[in-house]
């Protein structure tokens, strides 16, 4: 049984895709290693990129080129200063030349050194293969794909044993839903305190909360800049940041400085019901445009779906709780980590295999259920108020129009932050008993419609919206 901890579900990185930049960033640095691992490095005198299939198709407007650039001079995409992206990259541009780890400089033409295959590899959609060709002429290449969420593997999965043995360690090692709730009623524990338990076997609890606060900080910071900070989103489709004018309605003339004060000011506004949708919408539409201009956001469970959990996560402290603190954030990380891992395990967490169902109806299952742990919801309900949310996402395919983490990609986070929240609501006021579809039952059924949706839908962009709108008719 693969077990899988919050901090790989909840991953903090730069946007605009978890998959097609992340993941490309994350290999890079990985085939690094391969090479110094084997001795070769010092002797690479070129190296070529190869980009098949989805990484290929959406790989421009995804900035999978960059990412991999980034990766190669060795950079780290949880701390590395995005507003550094443009120099850095403008400096290979110019110079046709790139710091391999930022220790070797070697000719690098981008035009030239990364090709863009339509092909598929079987394997995976997002596959690349890395090429270093050897100062004895000889040849050294090494492929990975990209599996969603930022998670990159081998195709022999080398390294899935390594996992597999380092989570041997977790007293409730889950899978399914099912078990889950054994756990749950057998020690008379909560989701989170059994998720808690299972992160224990991993790291301190102290080091546990220094993570969780860092991966709060970092949805806040994303919501806290998106909803301030306006113009024109970069990629060519001229969409306008919206959350900084629904901010600007919302709140008026109340003046702040800081997220935290501005988490004060929203909670001292008189919220209707218009509110509420408008507010949990500024908040993930905020986040969505922090990535899609290359900004750091968390992975919750993909870049693309990054803005439902912290916006589901804020409508609680700023309409539900105006006492909550970083305790309920923990829980609900927790719990969300957790329901996210479920469904990887069951199913995928990448688009290019089953769609947005993948990427926004698994991040709104997983912040329905996270929900429901803080209103007081049983496990049992928590894992209904999940299926609910999922239940009602299934077949939404990925069609984003020029490649682009824009349209619909942006507003979808915000659907699916009211649906995950109408979602808790329903399943605090239903009897679990009685459900009809648990959890497992519709994990299993969005993988079936996963493997029955034709590839154009799986971010592909030769479906849907993205063939049906023009780039000039944005």
């Amino acid at each position: 049984m693969e077990s899988i901890s919050v901090f790989d579900m909840l991953s903090i990185g730069v946007g605009p895709s978890s998959s097609h930049t992340l993941g490309p960033w994350r290999a890079a640095l990985r085939w690094i290693e391969e090479l110094k691992e084997k001795n070769q490095f010092e002797e690479v005198a070129e190296i070529s990129v190869d980009l098949y299939g989805s990484l290929s198709l959406t790989g421009k407007g995804h900035a999978t080129d960059i990412a991999v650039m980034l990766g190669l001079m060795g950079f780290d995409p949880v701390t590395f200063p995005i507003e550094n992206i443009e120099k850095e990259i403008g400096f290979i541009t110019s110079e046709n030349k790139l710091k391999l780890n930022n220790e070797r400089e070697i000719p690098f033409i981008p035009k030239e050194n990364i090709i863009f295959n339509r092909k598929f590899l079987e394997f995976h959609p997002n596959g690349m293969t890395f090429t270093a060709t050897l100062t004895n002429g000889s040849k050294k290449s090494s492929s990975f794909y990209s599996i969603g969420g930022g998670f990159t593997v081998k195709e022999e999965r080398k390294n899935k044993k390594v996992k597999l043995d380092e989570f041997a360690k977790f007293p409730f090692p889950i899978e399914k839903g099912t078990e889950l709730l054994a756990y749950c009623k057998a020690e008379g524990k909560s989701i989170y305190e059994i998720v808690l338990e299972n992160e224990k076997s991993l790291r301190s609890e102290a080091e546990i909360n220094d993570g969780l606060k860092k991966i709060w900080d970092v949805m806040l910071d994303s919501m806290y800049v998106g909803a301030h900070t306006g113009g024109i989103l970069p990629g060519g489709l001229n969409v306008t940041r919206r959350a900084f004018d629904m901010n600007k309605n919302l709140i008026g003339d109340i003046k702040y400085t800081n997220a935290e004060e501005w988490i004060d000011a929203i909670r001292s506004t008189e919220v209707k019901f218009r509110q509420i949708l408008k507010w949990v919408s500024c908040f993930a539409l905020a986040v969505n445009e922090v990535n899609a201009s290359l900004g750091r956001v968390v992975t919750a469970p993909t870049n693309g779906s990054a803005g439902v959990i912290p916006a589901v996560m804020m409508y609680y402290m700023v309409i539900e709780n105006h006492d909550a603190n970083f305790e309920d954030v923990r829980k609900f990380l927790l719990t969300s980590g957790e329901i996210g891992s479920i469904f990887k395990k069951g199913a995928t967490i990448s688009a290019a295999m089953g769609g947005c169902q993948a990427e926004i109806g698994v991040s709104s299952s997983m912040a329905a259920g996270a929900l429901c742990e803080l209103m007081g919801g049983t496990p049992e309900q928590c894992l209904m108020a999940s299926e609910i949310a999922m239940e009602h996402h299934l077949g939404m395919t990925c069609d984003p129009i020029a490649g682009l983490v824009q349209i619909p990609c942006i507003e979808r986070n915000a659907m699916g932050a009211i649906k995950a929240i109408n979602a808790c609501e329903m399943a605090l006021d239903s009897d679990p008993s009685k459900a009809k579809v648990p959890l497992d039952k519709v994990i299993a059924t969005m993988w079936e419609t996963a493997k029955d949706m034709t590839s154009k839908y799986k971010e592909t962009s030769e479906g849907g919206l993205a063939v049906q709108v023009n780039i000039s008719d944005c």
